[in-house]
């Protein structure tokens, strides 16, 4: 760790890849600890895999801290010891960060920033401008688990047992895709969820997305809060999640080879692309409608 710089060989970096992908982010979810993680690994799980889904190995990280005057310090000892595990497990160097403090009130307890790099391997070039009609979508396990315990948190829906954020680096789960012909985009469905990354998607390739309500993988806990607060799934952050489109006659070796791995036994195919615009969920009972995106935030200071 480099507080000033951080000066890198780039050998290593172009004996993994010919193009660098470079992701940065910013962190200020409430409350700073949650059952599954803290602030600080998500600062580290939630750059890495921006990362990562470009098919990048994510290397290195900085690390910007902004402490508000009276944070105590055992919290402060509890997010940096996380986010030490959590890089040094995945492999990657925090390589330079700086630390301010400001005055009580000027910031709500601690934010944290982290920017990311890795090279991209010269055989790979994952985008959603390249999905065609007849694609299918993958989703990597069950949806909405970390905007669920959020939210059970703050509004204290009493399923504290029952729900645990699912932030995790992506990064091995995602290797498993490389080598299988036919994967075209990936997208780790963190703020705004899955209905984000299907509208990124229509936008990127201008065909449609239609999802199957029936195929989306929930857990009971998840589904719970959804139908008690009259809220949707497909909009929850998932901080452990890959949102993946494919061939479709690649669809059932992508879906076997992320069911091989822990991070993605619940993996399940949930929609395609269409040749009609928009974004649609296919209900249960066959009726199609329409998936806007929220006017605003659903759930602030989520990630």
């Amino acid at each position: 760790y480099q507080a000033a710089q951080a000066r890198l060989l780039l050998a290593k970096l172009t004996a993994e890849g010919d193009r660098l992908a470079v992701s940065t982010d910013s962190y200020e979810i409430d409350p700073l600890l949650f059952p599954g993680g803290n602030i600080g690994k998500l600062a580290i799980c939630g750059t890495a895999n921006d990362v990562a889904v470009s098919g990048a190995i994510p290397r290195y990280l900085s690390c910007g801290f902004i402490l508000e005057e009276g944070l105590p310090m055992d919290t402060l000892k509890s997010v940096v010891n996380s986010m030490a595990a959590t890089a040094r497990e995945a492999g990657i160097a925090i390589v330079t960060g700086d630390t301010k403090v400001v005055q009580r009130g000027a910031a709500d307890k601690l934010f944290i920033n982290t920017a990311g790099m890795g090279a991209i391997p010269a055989d790979i070039h994952w985008g959603a401008q390249t999905l065609s009609v007849g694609d299918v979508l993958l989703v990597s396990g069950t949806l909405g688990d970390h905007g669920a315990t959020i939210l059970n948190l703050r509004e204290q829906l009493g399923l504290d047992g029952e729900l645990a954020s699912d932030c995790a680096v992506l990064t091995p789960l995602i290797q498993t895709l490389r080598h299988i012909d036919g994967v075209k985009a990936l997208r780790d469905a963190t703020r705004g969820g899955v209905n984000a990354v299907a509208h990124e998607f229509a936008a990127s390739c201008g065909y449609g997305i239609e999802l199957s309500e029936s195929a989306l993988p929930l857990k009971p806990a998840v589904r719970g809060v959804c139908e008690l607060l009259g809220l949707d799934a497909l909009n929850f952050a998932n901080e452990g999640k890959l949102v993946i489109a494919v061939e479709r006659q690649a669809a059932d070796r992508a879906l076997a080879a992320l069911r091989a791995h822990p991070l993605g036994r619940d993996a399940a195919l949930i929609g395609e692309v269409v040749e009609r615009k928009g974004v649609r969920l296919a209900g249960l009972y066959g009726v199609k409608r329409t998936l806007d995106l929220p006017h605003a935030e659903p759930l602030p200071r989520i990630c």
